[in-house]
Formats: C-alpha cells, structure tokens, sequence
C-alpha cells in the first residue's frame, strides 16, 4: 500500500505544481476543477515580462482561453478600460509596477481587480496600494490579494531556472566579477534565495541542504537555511505547513539540495554536444521551450537588380505535449534523423492507406467481390477517417522536427562538430588523440573561430599540467590567425591559477564516445537527411562533476570531494556549523542547483544517471541557463572588469 502511495505522489512533478498553482491564480485562487460544466468567468490577465516567462513555458493560449482568459496584456502596455470585467495581475512587486497598478485602480480600468504577486510584497508596498485604493474609491474592488511565491521558470518536470528577465543579476559574470561589493554580493545572493525559496514553497518540502564551502554556493545555502528556518519558526504563517499544499512530491522523505558552484567545471558549459536538446540550444535560438529558426527561401530566379527577398522567421514550441520531442531530446542527433525519417515514412504508409480506402469505396458495377470488399472496407475507412485529426498533428509534428533537426544538421556539417565532439570527448576522459590540436584550430574548413576556441580551452582546462610557454605562445599564434578573441583564455588561465586547479583538475571519466563502423540506413541518400561525412557516435555514459558530486551526497558515500560539504538542517531548533550529517540512509529525492549557471549536457547527464536508479527522483535548476556562446562572452566581459 505504501508503495503505491509512494508513486502517487512522485507523479506530482515541479511542473504539474507549479500549473496547478497558475490555475488556481487564474480562477480567482480557488482550486481549479478539470471538468466542471459550467462556462468560465471571463477575465483579463495582466502580467509583466516576470510572468510572462512564468506562464509561458506552462500554459499555452488554448488553455488560457478555457481557464476564461478572453485577453492577457503585458502591465506597461496602454489598455483601453475594460469597466465589466474582472482582472487577475500576475508581477513582481516592484516599485514601477506597484505604482502602475495604482494608477489602474485610479482610471478605474477594471470591475475588481485580483492582485497576485510573483514573490512576496512588503508590507510598505502594500500600504501604497491600499492608499491608492482608498484615494481612488476602490477599495470594494480590489477583490483579492496574494504572494504566489511562484518566482522561478519551470521548463520540464524535472528541470527550472530562476529568471530570464535581468537574469544578468545573478549571472555567471554578477557572482565572479573581481570589483563586486559586498552590498552588490548581498544583492545578488538576496535574488538567488528568494526565487529557492519560492521553488521550496510550491514543491511543499523543506530540503536537507549541501554545499561546497568558500563559494557562492555557501553563501546562498546560509542565506537560505535562515530564510526557511525564520519561516518554520513562525508556526501561524508557515508556508510549509498549510492544507493547500497537499501530498507532494516529497510527502514521504525529505529532499536533498545539492548546492554547486558553476566554477568546479568550466569544461562542460564549453563542450560541443551530440543530444538534440543540448545540440538545439548550443546551435538554434533555443528559449524557454521555443525555437525560432529563419526559413531559407530557395533559389528563386527574381528580376536583375530586384530587393532579395527577406527570410521568413518560424517558431516552434517544444513542449511535453510533442511525444517524439519528450522520447528522442536526450539521443545522440544521427538517431533522431533516423526517427524522423521513420516516422515519416509511417505517416505516409497511413496516408496511402486512405487513399487507397477511397478508391475502394469509389467501386461503381455488381461485382459481388466488389461489394463485400467494400462493406469490410467501409469499417476501415470510418476508422481512417476518425484518426484523420491524430494523423494531422502527427504530420504537424514531422514536419515541425524536420525542420528544426535540418537546421541542426547544417550547423554540424558547416562546423565539422562531430569531429569537436569527439575530439573533446577524447581531451576529457585522457584517451590518446588521433590527431595534433594545432591540426584542427589551424584547419580553415574546421568551425567557426568560437568552436577552435571552446575547444583549446577545454584542452587547458582538462590538463594535467598546464602547455609550456613556448606550446602556449604557439598555441595563441594559431588561435589569433583562426580569427579568435584571447580574452577567455586569459579568465581561465586566472580562475585556473586561482582556484589551484593545476594539480587536481576536474575528472570526466575514462570512457568515450564510439563511431560506429558502418553507418546506419538513415545516412543513405533514400533518407530525408543526407548525412554522409557526418560520424554516427554512439554515447557511452559517463559521470560529469555535478553527477558525480550528487551521487556522492545523495547515496551517502565518503569522498574526498564531497566529505567536506557542509550540512544544513532548516527544521533542526538550532543551526550550527557541524558538518556531519544527521541522515544516514540514501536520499530517494534530490535537487541539484548550479549557482552560476546550467546547461542540458549537465541536465541529460542526471537524467541518464538517474535512469538506473529505481524509485530516485532528480530535479536540476540552474540560475540561468546558457549555451556556450553565451558563456563565453560572460567570461570574455568578467575578464574587462578584471583590468579596469
């Protein structure tokens, strides 16, 4: 019985919670009921760009329309009175929003006004509306008021990020630039905390925190064992102890947080990837679940001297709804290409059937045969034609991946980043190199000069011991002649030297990919997806630093890189420094969050470590997700700062 109980309540992602509670915002904060009759009260929601992002990756418009959102209007936009209908406000309580929303109440806007708040307001803050409400006779309209804590971005069941507006405040760059104050540090770790503590309140579970000492990653899991500690002290308004929150994820054990400084691996964010999902965000414009792709126009023979035609620009929303996307955005690329290619194939093969169908039922004459062929067939065509809707979307669905892993595969061919995969696969688990990298930074047709960047500094990073100066002079020549910028390589040298990296570098692991020798059908010419010369690697699972930290803390296990974690328990009376863990048994649940900064390769590597253990639950969160371009001008931008 209890293990029924138990997969219950694991069913209950981050994702599903964090909908529920939008929900229950949206119908005035009553709990949402999936099939009532009745015709929803038709609303307005104002939102700003904070819950724009929320929302979006959660709630598609369809669904807002049936939640009885008939608008949703962004809160400094200019909107017309609306004076019979309801309005539901979803914003940060920030002084220019509050006084935005003053001045709603004053103009008289709306018929009542339900004000929900993305993170807690101050009582200050409240006061001025309530003034302003007064002021402009509308207190009876201001129906409702309340802290959502709902203040981080759920992008799958098992993934988050904290913000995507001024996410440049809790940046890579904010949290290492050498010229930050304490009060900007302050401010920085104050933004960190709140959206985990909103994290914390929606999921209805206080954590066991871990955390590597003397980083930022310290200073955030301090901060946030007092913030959770204050509020479990205030047993009138704890928020971990109400009726609302129900039976959650973690009902039955406590989780672990892991809390990682990005500094302990520099090499992933860099590396070239072979996952759709990571291969879509390091080439595409990937974000928040939505892939904008320009459409090249074709050859087209258009008039001497006539304006080329501009790139019409598509986006497409990859979502738990697109059942391909969930199975295939952790395989390696040339496997998706092949289930493509073979779900289209299918599709047609269903299509033709109906076709067929058609023409059957379009036999005219006496032909007794005729006549039973077509009344069994009659059957078979009613049950064509009612799959027709799911045959639709499937083709919707094809033609939307199509494009989107065509688009990927240009990247790879263009870039040769199979052979960068490979290559820093190779650097980062000490196999032996088919080739010198003086080779591949010095090849014109090889990359662009960011990809023979990314490369050399996952070589420098990886090494054992740091090239010669004369290695490095020759090595910079050639990375100069490439066309790259030197700038990163100077930050790592001194986040390298600093963080006395040299002796004891970041392991990867000591297995590596495999090409396959023969490649498989969806390389032939018959495919969709012409892919010869590009190497048809099979993964081969290995640990990253963040993996393997987890596995240490979440299965109990004594190593030198973790034994010296500190331990915080917010619901123990009294804190103190003591690391020892007070929890001897494995963790079932754990969240890890990377302080700095997260990418997919890190995110697929705990789904595929997780996979093998039954019952276990991960999430990963970041407080911001980049791909390695953007990573590289935080570096480039933090080294700036470090001459000024």
């Amino acid at each position: 019985m209890v293990g029924v109980k138990m997969a219950t309540a694991a069913a209950a992602s981050i994702r599903e919670r964090q909908t529920v509670a939008l929900k229950r915002m949206l119908n005035f904060n009553v709990p949402h009921v999936k099939n009532s009759t009745g015709e929803p009260v038709w609303k307005v929601l104002i939102y700003d760009r904070f819950g724009q992002d929320i929302i979006s990756p959660l709630l598609s418009v369809k669904e807002l329309r049936d939640m009885g959102i008939t608008l949703h209007l962004l809160l400094h936009s200019d909107r017309d009175p609306i004076p019979d209908v309801p309005a539901v406000y979803f914003v940060m309580p920030t002084e220019e929003n509050i006084d935005r929303m003053c001045q709603d109440l004053r103009n008289q806007l709306y018929e009542s006004y339900y004000l929900n708040f993305i993170s807690a307001i101050s009582r200050s803050k409240l006061e001025d509306i309530a003034n302003a409400a007064l002021a402009a006779s509308a207190v009876t309209q201001v129906a409702k008021v309340f802290d959502q804590y709902l203040n981080f971005i759920t992008l799958e069941d098992d993934m988050f990020v904290l913000c995507n507006q001024n996410k440049e405040l809790v940046s890579y760059r904010a949290i290492n630039r050498p010229d930050i104050t304490d009060t900007e540090m302050e401010t920085v770790m104050d933004t960190i905390v709140d959206s985990l503590f909103c994290f914390f309140v929606t999921l209805g579970a206080v954590p066991i925190i871990r955390c590597s000492r003397g980083t930022a990653a310290e200073m955030v899991a301090v901060k946030l064992d007092k913030k959770l500690r204050e509020n479990l002290r205030d047993a009138r308004n704890s928020l971990f102890t109400g009726d609302t929150l129900g039976a959650g994820q973690f009902s039955f054990q406590r989780p672990l947080l892991v809390l990682v400084d990005r500094n302990i691996d520099l090499a992933t964010p860099l590396h070239h990837t072979w996952t759709y999902q990571a291969l879509v965000h390091d080439v595409l414009d990937f974000h928040l679940n939505r892939v904008n792709l320009e459409e090249s126009s074709g050859v087209e023979n258009s008039p001497a001297g006539a304006r080329p035609k501009r790139k019409n620009k598509k986006s497409y929303d990859l979502t738990p709804v697109d059942k391909f996307w969930q199975k295939h955005k952790g395989s390696p690329f040339p496997e998706v290409a092949e289930s493509v290619q073979q779900e289209l194939e299918s599709y047609r093969a269903q299509e033709d059937e109906v076709k067929r169908l058609k023409s059957i039922m379009g036999l005219e004459g006496e032909d007794e045969g005729a006549i039973s062929m077509l009344s069994d067939n009659t059957a078979k065509l009613t049950s064509a034609v009612s799959s027709l809707p799911e045959l639709l979307e499937k083709k919707r669905l094809i033609d939307l991946h199509t494009n989107v892993a065509t688009a990927v595969l240009e990247h790879i061919k263009a870039r040769k980043l199979d052979v960068y995969f490979e290559y820093e696969e190779k650097i980062m688990s000490k196999t032996t190199l088919d080739k010198s990298l003086l080779d591949i930074i010095s090849d014109p047709d090889a990359g662009t000069p960011e990809d023979k960047m990314r490369l050399f500094l996952i070589y420098y990073i990886s090494a054992q011991q740091a090239p010669s100066e004369a290695d490095l002079e020759q090595y910079k020549k050639a990375l100069t002649d490439a066309g790259c910028n030197l700038n990163p390589l100077q930050y790592i040298k001194q986040w390298k030297a600093f963080a006395k990296m040299a002796s004891a570098p970041a392991s990867y692991g000591n297995t590596t990919t495999k090409p396959m020798g023969l490649l498989s059908r969806v390389m032939n010419t018959g495919s969709q997806f012409v892919m010869e010369g590009v190497k048809n690697l099979v993964l081969k699972q290995q640990n990253l630093p963040v993996t393997r930290i987890l596995d240490n803390l979440m299965e109990m296990k004594s190593n030198p890189e973790t034994d010296d974690y500190r331990y915080f328990d917010p619901k123990m009376l009294r804190g103190n420094d003591s690391s020892v863990p007070r929890n001897k048994n494995p963790f079932q649940e754990a969240i890890v969050f990377v302080v700095g900064g997260g990418n997919y390769i890190e995110y697929q590597n705990l789904v595929d470590y997780i996979k093998g253990k039954q019952g276990k639950h991960i999430l990963y969160g970041c407080s911001e997700l980049f791909n390695a371009t953007q990573f590289i001008k935080q570096v480039k931008c933090t080294l700036v700062v470090c001459f000024l």
